[in-house]
């Protein structure tokens, strides 16, 4: 049985944000109340204070700002000795950096955040921690070295009837399941994550999970108009809560959704968008599959062989330096759907 859905990132004097608060109210509340902490000179309430905006800032795309913050927040951590809240912070940078594509800095500071944790009894952390190592395995392809991560956290979260955190692990296992095929089974995960999310009133989970199944429903099924649908009520929820990176996913696959049917202009238009907010937020791997996408319409609309096969290439290269190993076999598959394994080759 899950209880209704809460936000842990939201510690000490913001404890009464709800997990479906506004990204811009949650960033106007903590950094009001970081600023009466640091009037007081209380750097525990500094430390959890600064964790709630960095992760707003993180969220909201603005990069450098929650770089900014989740450091300030460690330091304030540190000086308190407060252990869990070194954690804390370290999660939040190695989010931010598995969001900047810097998965070897992603790597260690979960790993540090996980131990610290576990080091300072605070289970929350140590789970969520352990889920942003496996999500970075996952983000990156590795789906036999986090599988059972995976798995092994979804098995905690229903034990202790976290529905938050169940949610993350079902839309994780459901993803890597649709990447590898079994449509099926992705779309129960999803469905299972989307009621679950609905129950426990995460608005952020369900529309993750609505973009999950319509990506399903279009694949596997075709059905592009209930893809859209469900496509439109997740997007609704993206700008009710300034989500600016869920959002930019959400156009990048309406544009996947159009190019399936056939409506490439449509899909070119989408993919465009996507782009110009992955790029504004600098977020690499959305920025790769919006230019996959755009230069698969773009190809679909009559552009030159030469001018595809180049980009594609280059956007290979770019990948691959990335370690963004899903992606690239995607660009693969696009240079085989293109005549352009030669080209590839070189």
């Amino acid at each position: 049985m899950y209880g209704k859905a809460f936000a842990p990132e939201y510690q000490g004097a913001l404890t009464t944000l709800s997990v479906n608060s506004s990204l811009v109210d949650v960033l106007a509340e903590g950094t009001e109340r970081l600023r009466e902490a640091e009037r007081s000179g209380r750097p525990d309430e500094v430390a959890r204070c600064g964790l709630a905006v960095a992760e707003a800032q993180r969220r909201l795309g603005r990069i450098r700002e929650a770089d900014q913050a989740w450091k300030a927040s460690y330091r304030a951590a540190r000086e308190a000795d407060d252990t869990a809240a070194m954690a804390w912070a370290l999660w939040s940078g190695g989010t931010l950096a598995r969001q900047r594509g810097s998965f070897p800095l992603a790597w260690r500071l979960l790993k540090l955040a996980a131990e610290l944790g576990e080091r300072g009894g605070d289970v929350v952390v140590r789970g969520y921690s352990l889920a942003g190592l496996a999500e970075t395995g996952r983000i990156q392809g590795d789906y036999e070295a986090v599988g059972r991560l995976h798995e092994q956290l979804l098995a905690e979260a229903r034990k202790r009837g976290e529905a938050r955190h169940t949610v993350w692990a079902l839309e994780g296992i459901a993803q890597m399941h649709r990447n590898t095929g079994d449509y099926d089974r992705a779309y129960a995960l999803f469905e299972e994550a989307a009621e679950i999310a609905g129950r426990a009133e995460d608005r952020r989970g369900h529309a993750w999970a609505l973009r999950g199944l319509a990506d399903v429903l279009s694949v596997r099924d075709g059905d592009t108009g209930r893809a859209l649908e469900l496509l439109s009520a997740a997007e609704a929820t993206c700008r009710e809560m300034n989500l600016s990176s869920a959002l930019a996913y959400n156009h990048k696959m309406r544009g996947n959704v159009l190019f399936r049917a056939g409506r490439y202009a449509e899909a070119r238009d989408l993919y465009e968008l996507a782009l110009k907010e992955f790029r504004a937020m600098s977020e690499p791997r959305g920025e790769a599959l919006s230019r996959l996408g755009l230069a698969k319409s773009l190809a679909r609309l009559g552009r030159d062989r030469a001018e595809t096969a180049a980009e594609l290439a280059e956007l290979a290269r770019s990948v691959e330096r990335g370690g963004l190993k899903h992606v690239r076999e995607m660009v693969a598959r696009a240079q085989r759907e293109f005549g352009l394994e030669p080209e590839a080759a070189r």
